[in-house]
């Protein structure tokens, strides 16, 4: 081989090398164009998806970045997380704080809920470290805790107003009977009404104390089978003389066998409540029909008046402690405002409700739905008595029964 032989190889190798280095470029770049580089997430420890899924609280974990990684169903039913994102500003500022100093953070937090923000909910979180690259956030809703907490102090409130009045009176007829200590028949009138306002500031301790003592949960410790037409005709006696005295009829019309398992003092005291309600409200002369009867599985007692209704825009609070729609009249009667607060904490710890019908002109009618006793096959007894139709159940012109 010459030496221009040689010289033209040397020159196509060289030129050949050339566009493979060409084509190696090309491809390495193509490489990295259409295969970014991936940065490895630090995994969560092992076992903590176990933990969250097994808390009470609102457990959320976010990475660096305050992304969501992982997160208990509640949390998201709370509103807290949205898809892979913490909701809320506050809770990401305290997982950055933790983050940057790694010590564990608690704090009480009023947070908006849902898209609007008008409903407010009060959190407890609990923050800290997990691991070197995770926050775990624990959220508590204390909402109940603290509305509960608000209607204790309104209770609260309300006792001591309530309370001023009756004992502020019989301080000035105290004052007034030693004044006109002289007079027979001022002392006499003044006398009289310290037994009006002793009386009811009797009914009022009487109520504070029975409403108090069923607030507590256990207060059913041993139900027993209770006859309710018997409850009944006891709670009717109550107020016949008030009745009486104003031409009131009370019409009774229980069916037969009606039974509850539960506490008979606190369900007469349901019924009679409901009844002196009934009839104190009422004008004289009217009708007031109280009825029992089976409808499937619950026992339904009904107190129905003709007097002056409730209006409509008011009947959603009438059970509310202290709460009168006449309050003038309430107080004429004799009424504490606690009388259907006590008719619904007694309804309620025996497993069944009371609610309201009423419209103005025509009267109201109060129904307590109580679970029925069954007996020894498992079924409810009188079954034959659960028809409206039945002749034992009262069929009044007007249905009702107006507030404490």
């Amino acid at each position: 081989m010459d030496a221009t032989s040689a010289a033209v190889l040397a020159g196509f190798a060289g030129l050949l090398t050339g566009a493979l280095a060409v084509v190696a470029v090309r491809y390495s770049e193509r490489q990295q164009t259409s295969m970014p580089p991936t940065v490895p997430v630090p995994a969560l420890p092992a076992g903590v998806a176990d933990v969250l899924a097994v808390l009470r609280s609102s457990a959320i974990v976010v990475d660096s970045a305050d992304e969501v990684i992982n997160n208990s169903p509640s949390a998201t039913a709370y509103g807290l997380v949205r898809g892979k994102e913490l909701v809320h500003r506050e809770l990401r500022h305290l997982a950055r704080q933790v983050r940057r100093d790694g010590v564990i953070r608690e704090s009480q937090l009023e947070l908006s809920r849902g898209p609007l923000g008008q409903a407010r909910s009060f959190m407890q979180a609990r923050v800290a470290p997990l691991g070197s690259d995770h926050v775990l956030l624990l959220v508590e809703d204390h909402t109940q805790a603290r509305r509960v907490e608000e209607v204790r102090r309104d209770f609260v409130a309300n006792v001591s107003h309530e309370l001023k009045t009756p004992v502020g009176g019989l301080g000035l007829l105290a004052e007034a009977i030693q004044d006109a200590k002289d007079d027979p028949e001022a002392v006499e009138r003044f006398a009289s009404r310290m037994q009006v306002e002793s009386h009811r500031l009797a009914q009022l301790v009487k109520e504070i104390v029975d409403l108090s003592r069923l607030q507590v949960a256990d207060t059913l410790h041993e139900p027993r089978l209770v006859d309710v037409t018997a409850a009944v005709h006891e709670a009717i006696d109550y107020s016949r003389v008030g009745a009486d005295a104003k031409q009131i009829e009370i019409a009774e019309a229980c069916a037969p066998d009606l039974k509850v398992f539960g506490d008979e003092d606190l369900l007469v005291t349901a019924v009679r409540n409901l009844v002196g309600n009934a009839v104190n409200y009422s004008e004289a002369g009217t009708r007031v029909a109280v009825g029992g009867r089976l409808v499937g599985e619950m026992v339904e007692i009904t107190v129905t008046d003709q007097g002056q209704g409730i209006p409509a825009d008011e009947q959603g609070r009438i059970f509310e402690r202290f709460y009168r729609v006449d309050d003038a009249r309430s107080r004429a009667t004799g009424g504490t405002g606690l009388g259907l607060a006590i008719v619904k904490h007694i309804c309620a710890n025996h497993g069944g409700d009371v609610d309201v019908w009423s419209e103005e002109g025509r009267g109201s009618t109060f129904t307590i739905r109580l679970p029925a006793a069954a007996d020894r096959t498992g079924s409810q007894t009188n079954q034959v008595a659960s028809s409206p139709d039945h002749p034992a159940y009262p069929s009044p012109t007007t249905q009702g029964a107006p507030q404490a």
